[in-house]
């Protein structure tokens, strides 16, 4: 069978959370599950480095219909896997599944009412058709990391590594290794490294603001004992969510005080002899990009027994042996690892026509940061860059469903984001804004914009409760039916397109 009422895009955390929703709340609609790799899990199957973990605690990172009962919230990444293929046989989401499935188009047929979407699997392109098409690739290329250009690496000797494409077989034991990077990844693989190794060093161009938080949550692991596993779980999760709210919106408001406590914990944590205005001091104010969390202060422990060392400078280029920086100082290497970051990938990087007219996404305008203005019965999840990732993942699911459901009720077959005559003055503004992060400003061109409500990616949870999950669905911008011949498309002048 290739004809579905829903196909999904992804076997990740989006991709299961949205195959629970829709058969929870679309029962009897037939959908499948399209994944380009041959397991499920997305990131967290596909990163393999030492200490692999998430960087948000698992009560707001787990979905919020299956509970986190792990003691650590801060888990590594085989729990988290675990947790999810758990899942898809507790729900029965599994046979649904359709693994080396890389979706390369996708073409929306008004006329039908439905999507074409075509999937490479074994080298064969596969024509699979759906009503409704509801994109959970995850949000950056898992094929191609980002390494930036460094001068003299091809003349380098050792071995090179980008953690994306971790080799299974790799033994540092007494190896000196070299941690290019200063994100989620570097302060991860850093002190998990350090044991065996004979040294690592973290080479940073610029500093990172980083939080220790113990890996067990003693309020979440003690409501267990006393109450059911949901009532729990739904407590912590509340209180978590809350937390989360609260901290990014003093950053917000009060960002030197923020700073002040942030820096103050980690010279608490170093000693007063740790440059930490160079080594941990960023130039940014927090959360203009994302904090690293570092479990039970390990990168700080690293630190102190002298296994690891943090060194802050630019580099000139890369040797045969290693690094050498602007200072003239030369870092030996046996093992070079570039944690430089990711390449954001949109859609999964799959070709989208409507009509057979190639979707240029930069010109349209995100609905309510989940569909695209006059793209059809389409949804995308893309998480929250300030807070977990799932708690978008599940709002998006149950919009979607809300959406389907409403056109089962309407007796119509379509339901299109339409830019309205009073949207025709708003000023676009980027897909995400107040986000200074390198992997997001350099690809952020290429991406939908937003404006006014409803055409905002706000990436504020409690925001996205009241526009996603409370208000109405006919709202006057999402039109439900054959729209084309009765309401005209409204021109929003969107600036030229240049990269950051």
């Amino acid at each position: 069978m290739n004809d579905f009422d829903v196909v999904i895009v992804g076997a990740g955390i989006s991709g299961i959370g949205s195959a629970y929703h829709l058969m929870d709340k679309c029962p009897g609609k037939t959908y499948t599950i399209l994944e380009a790799r041959e397991a499920l899990g997305g990131t967290w199957d596909l990163f393999r480095y030492p200490g692999i973990r998430s960087d948000s605690d698992m009560h707001t990172l787990g979905f919020n219909f299956k509970p986190w009962t792990e003691a650590k919230a801060i888990a590594d990444g085989p729990s988290i896997k675990k947790y999810l293929n758990e899942t898809v046989d507790e729900y029965g989401i599994r046979d649904h599944i359709r693994y080396g499935h890389k979706v390369v188009t996708a073409d929306w047929d008004s006329e039908k009412a439905q999507w074409s979407v075509i999937a490479e699997h074994d080298g064969v392109q596969e024509t699979i058709t759906c009503n409704f098409l509801m994109m959970c690739s995850g949000y950056y290329s898992y094929t191609h990391p980002y390494t930036p250009e460094f001068k003299g690496i091809e003349n380098y000797k050792g071995t090179l590594i980008h953690p994306q494409l971790w080799p299974e077989d790799l033994d540092y034991t007494n190896k000196k290794v070299v941690v290019i990077g200063s994100g989620a990844t570097a302060m991860t693989l850093v002190p998990a490294m350090a044991d065996k190794a004979e040294s690592v060093t973290m080479v940073q161009r610029s500093p990172t603001y980083v939080v220790s938080r113990p890996d067990q949550d003693k309020i979440a692991n003690t409501l267990r004992k006393l109450l059911p596993e949901k009532w729990a779980y739904a407590i912590t999760r509340f209180k978590n969510t809350r937390l989360q709210s609260l901290m990014y919106n003093r950053t917000r408001t009060q960002p030197e005080k923020v700073k002040a406590r942030l820096l103050g914990w980690v010279r608490e944590a170093l000693g007063p002899d740790y440059d930490v205005e160079k080594h941990f001091t960023p130039n940014y104010n927090p959360w203009d990009q994302r904090l690293c969390l570092i479990p039970n202060g390990d990168l700080y422990k690293s630190i102190r027994s002298g296994k690891t060392t943090v060194v802050t400078e630019e580099i000139d280029a890369i040797t045969e042996t290693g690094l050498l920086l602007k200072t003239g100082e030369e870092l030996e290497a046996d093992i070079l690892i570039t944690a430089t970051g990711l390449n954001l990938l949109l859609l999964g990087g799959a070709e989208f026509t409507v009509d057979g007219a190639k979707v240029d996404f930069p010109d349209t305008f995100t609905y309510k940061g989940m569909m695209y203005s006059d793209i059809p019965n389409l949804i995308q999840t893309f998480g929250y860059i300030n807070a977990s990732w799932t708690l978008r993942a599940d709002l998006t699911s149950e919009y979607a469903c809300r959406v389907i459901n409403k056109m089962d009720e309407l007796g119509v077959e379509q339901a299109t984001p339409r830019l309205r005559e009073e949207d025709k003055d708003m000023e676009p503004r980027p897909w995400i804004e107040d986000f200074s992060a390198g992997y997001m400003q350099r690809v952020m061109h290429l991406f939908p914009r937003q404006g006014n409500d409803p055409w905002r990616n706000t990436q504020n949870f409690e925001l996205d409760k009241k526009m996603i999950r409370k208000a109405p669905l006919e709202d006057g911008a999402l039109l439900f039916g054959p729209s084309e011949a009765v309401y005209p498309t409204v021109q929003v002048e969107v600036p030229e397109k240049t990269a950051a």
